[in-house]
């Protein structure tokens, strides 16, 4: 996944453990599936929705009786400014 992460220019500090490719997009880690939705039907000049690591409490991770972890979901355009797309 290193490649795929390189090739499309995610930086070492917005990477996960997982990496999906969707029509040209890179979604990288945990990214719930609303701000995926919304980013697809958007359609702006972002090349990567971004979750780094694991929070818990975000999709897949949740755990019973373990708080939830606040976290947000970046949004990495492509002259590689970052800001912040949804917090959860």
């Amino acid at each position: 996944m290193d490649a795929v992460r390189n090739a499309r220019v995610v930086s070492p500090q917005q990477t996960s453990f997982h990496t999906a490719v969707v029509v040209g997009y890179v979604i990288e880690g945990h990214v719930p599936a609303s701000a995926i939705q919304v980013f697809l039907m958007e359609r702006t000049d972002i090349r990567c929705l971004a979750l780094p690591g694991m929070p818990v409490g975000s999709p897949g991770t949740e755990v019973a009786g373990v708080k939830v972890e606040r976290f947000a979901v970046l949004a990495i355009a492509d002259d590689g400014i970052t800001s912040v797309l949804a917090r959860y």
